[in-house]
């Protein structure tokens, strides 16, 4: 492995409690020497920039108050994964140096099949969560939570709420799919949904969630990069002097979330963006160590029932269409009891799409098709696949 030490500060060292149950005595921090990484680690990564937010009142807090609210936490006995804290990729010369360093963080941390943690940061260092997937020769479906879709102006500049419009200009591109979780209609320009649609991706309303929280869960399952904006959270549970707003999700929903992304086998990097706390209000920063914690005993849960290879733990229904020649395929798993929808490709493509033809669906899918129906969930894949 690569050697990433130079990307990163240290962290204050702490006395421990050798009598301690607590995280405090289970992550693993660069103190004085850099941690050894291995194979199937959770590596925690905090990169206070918020420079490109061009924002007096954002400026760069310390990480050690959020540290200190997850050592606090309990892990749970099954947890096996091994937490790493790397320490603080400090703030470059320029964004440009903060993201390239984040970048080649993500992307040899990949590379070794370790899970980063992202904890930002304005939510522009998505784009360099996404970089760090160009060189593994892979579609990337990305899986944003957050009340808009950040397309934001056209624009050469950087802004977190356009890194979108930088994701699907990067070339080549290796964008798969795009799902948008919480969005609040009135804050988006219609033309930006027309958008979205044109290219068969995912749009999730918060108003259907909150009606169905379980519909969540198939759209997060589906992500290779979970990108979680903090704003998204109503004020009233984290609450913010500026740029706040009295809708979005509650505590328990996000955390729910955050355990959601960390359940899913597919899933291999998450970041958690725009938590500005600068009166350092303790329920804030408890409530991002929770996030946290979700994530990690999700990891720790995970049953590796992502259906490829073998089909022996899968329950195969076939569903046939008046309007189709074939059969629609379905999987249900008998570890977890959720669904896949299978979509055909073509043959000679196998390495490119194996990931992506096994789509991460629900029981009311497998229903509309009995209903003689075609799920949009399989004609919108089937559409990115075959045009």
């Amino acid at each position: 492995m690569k050697d990433i030490s130079i990307y990163f500060h240290p962290t204050i060292q702490r006395n421990q409690n050798n009598d301690s149950t607590r995280l405090e005595n289970v992550i693993l921090s660069y103190n004085t020497h850099f941690p050894e990484l291995n194979k199937g680690d959770i590596a925690l990564i905090f990169i206070p920039e918020f420079r490109n937010l061009n924002s007096a009142a954002f400026n760069a807090q310390g990480t050690e108050h959020i540290r200190n609210e997850l050592a606090s936490l309990f892990p749970k006995r099954y947890w096996s994964k091994n937490i790493i804290d790397l320490g603080d990729i400090l703030p470059g010369n320029t964004t440009s140096d903060s993201l390239h360093a984040l970048s080649t963080v993500v992307e040899e941390l990949l590379k070794n099949e370790i899970i980063p943690i992202i904890i930002g940061g304005s939510q522009d260092l998505t784009l360099a969560q996404f970089d760090g997937y160009k060189n593994l020769e892979q579609l990337v479906n990305v899986v944003s939570i957050d009340s808009m879709p950040d397309f934001g102006e056209l624009s050469e500049e950087l802004f977190p709420n356009n890194y979108l419009q930088h994701i699907l200009q990067r070339k080549p591109n290796n964008l798969f799919n795009y799902s948008t979780i919480g969005t609040q209609m009135y804050l988006v320009d219609s033309k930006e949904i027309d958008l979205l649609e044109s290219l068969y991706f995912d749009i999730c309303r918060l108003g259907d969630l909150n009606k169905d929280f379980t519909i969540a869960e198939p759209l997060i399952r589906n992500g290779d990069l979970i990108s979680i904006d903090l704003l998204a959270i109503r004020n009233s549970d984290m609450p913010r002097d500026i740029y706040s707003s009295p809708n979005g999700f509650y505590a328990e929903q996000i955390c729910q979330i955050a355990r959601y992304a960390g359940f899913s086998d597919k899933m291999t990097s998450i970041g958690l963006y725009n938590f500005f706390n600068p009166k350092n209000r303790e329920s804030e920063n408890k409530l991002l160590a929770q996030i946290i914690w979700h994530i990690i005993d999700g990891i720790n849960s995970r049953l590796e029932d992502f259906p490829v290879g073998s089909k022996n733990d899968y329950i195969k229904f076939r569903v046939a269409l008046t309007q189709f020649k074939d059969e629609i395929v379905f999987y249900k798993s008998t570890k977890s009891d959720r669904w896949w929808i299978e979509i055909p490709y073509h043959k000679n493509e196998a390495s490119k799409y194996e990931r992506h033809y096994m789509v991460p669906c629900n029981y009311e899918d497998y229903k509309t098709a009995l209903e003689d129906e075609v799920p949009d969930l399989w004609w919108k894949t089937y559409q990115k696949i075959f045009l």
